[in-house]
């Protein structure tokens, strides 16, 4: 086997708390992941050079700061691998949109090789490596919808109910570490153990429980800093409650579903653009790792 294509899935946070923050800086989080049917496609060509390759051009991104090829090198250095590879990105997923794509382009790039080279790791050990690239490496390598704790690596699987979401696409990036640094920021809401949340099948976003409303810390400050946002959601929870995911900026909504989701879409102004996305219940490459 020489080659290997492969998606990497998008994400939402269906909420997301900010706790505390540890000495070193980094937040302390909990967030709850869900995978979608949105995904950039990656295409991986064995070399037998040992040389790391990124073949297509990708704006913005130079191929040293690319996630995939630093996590193709971070693998072969771990393992003592003398095979290289020459990556190709279909990308699909709107960059600095909260969505996931590069953490998720990572951990595909250490799933693919880990089997296209041979190499035998462990999920576990494929999990430390991708939090070495970013916080949100790690649950795409785990491969279920998850519970997240820590700065987003301690990571308990949560069976989720089948649903759609509309997710909507302001036209701005919103930088992540500007959002975490702003002093506005609510860095002490309550902490909560996973058994506070309602059972997997019958969550819904925006719902609150035990007096706790499950919604985004990083959210006020994103629409302080980029009235898009807000503009957005505000236009989305005429139909449903809204959310921002991640850092933003992209917001969704969640609808039981696709027809209710396509209807919302139809009624998109011509100035927002956006797609309909359906819950994963598990990552398509769950199985490449044991």
């Amino acid at each position: 086997m020489n080659t290997l294509i492969c998606p990497a899935p998008a994400k939402l946070n269906l909420f997301l708390h900010v706790v505390g923050r540890r000495a070193d800086g980094y937040h302390l989080l909990q967030t709850l992941f869900r995978f979608i049917d949105l995904n950039d496609t990656l295409h991986f060509t064995v070399r037998k050079d040992g040389e790391v390759r990124r073949v297509n051009a990708l704006d913005g991104v130079p191929p040293e700061q690319d996630l995939c090829v630093r996590a193709a090198k971070l693998l072969q250095q771990e393992a003592g691998c003398k095979l290289g590879v020459d990556i190709e990105l279909e990308k699909r997923i709107p960059m600095g949109g909260g969505l996931g794509g590069g953490s998720s382009d990572a951990a595909t790039t250490l799933l693919a090789l880990n089997r296209l080279w041979g190499l035998g790791l462990s999920r576990e050990r494929l999990m430390q490596l991708g939090l070495s690239l970013g916080a949100d490496v790690p649950v795409f390598v785990f491969g279920d919808n998850a519970f997240a704790e820590g700065v987003g690596e301690e990571l308990q699987a949560y069976p989720l109910p089948d649903a759609w979401y509309v997710v909507l696409c302001p036209p701005v990036h919103v930088p992540t570490a500007q959002i975490f640094t702003h002093p506005e920021l609510t860095r002490n809401t309550i902490s909560m153990t996973m058994r506070a949340l309602p059972t997997g099948q019958t969550f819904r976003v925006g719902r609150t429980e035990g007096g706790l409303k499950l919604g985004n810390d990083l959210q006020a400050v994103a629409c302080k800093l980029y009235p898009q946002v807000a503009t957005h959601l505000e236009w989305l929870a005429q139909f449903a409650p809204s959310l921002m995911t991640g850092s933003g900026a992209c917001v969704f909504a969640e609808f039981a579903a696709e027809a209710e989701a396509q209807a919302v879409l139809q009624q998109l102004p011509q100035y927002m653009r956006g797609f309909v996305a359906h819950g994963l219940q598990q990552h398509p490459l769950k199985d490449f790792a044991a």
